[in-house]
C-alpha cells in the first residue's frame, strides 16, 4: 500500500508517517512531503482561506500532485485536496485529513471518483471544550482585563459588568450546537450546576436530554441564556446563522462566546451590541479576518476577551491526530466501515 503523508508546521509529515505503522499488515510504503509556509501566522492565513472557500482556495500543491501517480492513500493535515489534485492520482482509493473539519477535501469529487474520504470525529473536542469554559470565566470575571491592568500598574476593581458579575451556579447557558465539542461543554458546565439549553436541529431531543440539557429553539435560547456558546459547524445553510435578530434578543447581562467559526455570526451585529453595551460582553477565539489588523474594531472594545484561534491547539490534540486518522483508515480496510468516513458506499 503506497501512502503519501503531507504534513505542515503544525503536524509534520513524519508524525503522519509514524502513525502509519498501524497499517503494517497492509505493508505500507510511506513517502513524506512538507506542505505550506514554515511560519505559523502565514499558515494560519492559508488555513482560514481554505475554511472559508474550500479546497480550491489555494493552488494545487504541485509537489503533491507530481507524486500521486502510484499512490493508494493520501493523508494530510491542512493541505487542500481539490478535484484537480484527486485527478492526479489514478490509483488513489483513500484520502484523509487529521482534522475534525473537512473543508479542505472536495468530498463530492472524491465520491464521484470512487475515493473514500476520512476525517477525525472530535479530535480536539476536549481541548476546545476546556477552552470554552475558560473563556466563559475569563470574560465574565474580568480575569484577562485585571491581569492586563496589573501589568500596567493599575489596581482596578470596577469594570463595565461590575454591577452584575455572575456566578455559574444557577445560570442558564445556551449551546448553539451539540456535536462532539458541545456535548463536552455541557458535561463540564453541569459540574458548575448551571442549567444547559441547546439548539441543534440535527440532534434528537433524547440525546440532548442525555447530555443533561434541555432542547430550545434558537430565538428562545438567545432570549433566556446568561451565556451563549457557539459549537455549530460552518457549512451551507449555517452562514450567519446568528444575526441581528438573535443578538437583539440577548439579555443586557448576557455573554456571547464563540470557539467554533466566525462565519456563523454576523460580525457587525455582534460589534454593534458590544459597542452599545446592549450585552455584557463576548469572548472570541475565531474571527472574520485572521490575524486581526492593527485597526480592527475588535481591538477598541473593553468588553470582549480575544484569543488568537488557540482553542484546539493543545499538544495532546495535535499529537494524537495522525493516529486517530490512521485508526479510521485501518478500521475501514478491515471492516468496510469507520465513524469518520465522509462518503460511505451506499448499501
Amino acid at each position: 500500500m503506497n501512502i503519501l503523508a503531507v504534513g505542515d508546521i503544525f503536524i509534520p509529515p513524519e508524525a503522519i508517517a509514524d502513525a502509519c505503522d498501524t497499517l503494517r499488515e497492509f505493508e505500507p510504503s510511506v513517502e513524506q512531503i512538507f506542505w505550506g509556509p514554515e511560519d505559523e501566522i502565514e499558515q494560519q492565513k492559508n488555513n482560514l482561506l481554505v475554511e472559508l472557500n474550500g479546497p480550491v482556495a489555494l493552488p494545487v500543491p504541485e509537489e503533491v500532485a507530481a507524486r500521486l501517480a502510484e499512490v493508494d492513500a493520501l493523508l494530510v493535515h491542512r493541505c487542500p485536496i481539490s478535484e484537480d489534485l484527486l485527478n492526479s492520482g489514478p490509483k488513489l482509493k483513500i484520502v484523509g485529513v487529521c482534522r475534525g473539519g473537512h473543508e479542505n477535501i472536495d468530498v463530492e469529487a472524491a465520491t464521484r471518483l470512487g475515493i473514500r474520504a476520512f476525517h477525525i470525529l472530535g479530535r480536539n473536542a476536549e481541548a476546545v471544550s476546556d477552552f470554552t469554559v475558560g473563556l466563559i470565566l475569563c470574560e465574565s470575571r474580568n480575569i484577562a482585563r485585571s491581569h492586563h491592568d496589573i501589568l500596567q500598574n493599575k489596581w482596578e476593581k470596577v469594570y463595565s459588568n461590575s454591577a452584575h458579575i455572575p456566578e455559574m451556579k444557577g445560570s442558564t447557558v445556551g449551546l448553539v450546537g451539540l456535536g462532539e465539542v458541545g456535548r463536552r461543554v455541557a458535561c463540564k458546565l453541569n459540574g458548575f450546576q448551571a442549567r444547559i439549553i441547546v439548539y441543534d436541529p440535527f440532534v434528537a431531543v433524547e440525546a440532548i436530554r442525555d447530555a443533561g440539557a434541555e432542547p430550545a429553539e434558537l430565538d428562545e435560547l438567545f432570549r433566556n441564556s446568561d451565556f451563549i456558546s457557539v459549537h455549530a459547524r460552518l457549512q451551507e445553510g449555517t452562514e450567519k446563522l446568528i444575526g441581528k435578530d438573535q443578538i437583539s434578543l440577548m439579555k443586557p447581562t448576557a455573554y456571547f462566546i464563540n470557539t467554533a467559526r466566525a462565519g456563523l455570526v454576523e460580525e457587525q451585529a455582534l460589534l454593534d451590541a458590544l459597542e452599545t453595551k446592549s450585552i455584557a460582553g463576548a469572548a472570541l477565539d475565531v474571527f472574520w479576518e485572521e490575524p486581526l489588523s492593527p485597526d480592527s474594531p475588535w481591538l477598541k472594545l473593553g468588553n470582549v476577551t480575544l484569543a488568537a484561534h488557540l482553542a484546539g491547539a493543545t499538544y495532546d490534540a495535535l499529537a494524537s491526530s495522525p493516529h486517530l486518522l490512521v485508526d479510521q483508515v485501518a478500521q475501514y480496510l478491515k471492516t468496510g466501515q469507520a465513524p469518520g468516513l465522509l462518503n460511505p458506499t451506499e448499501s
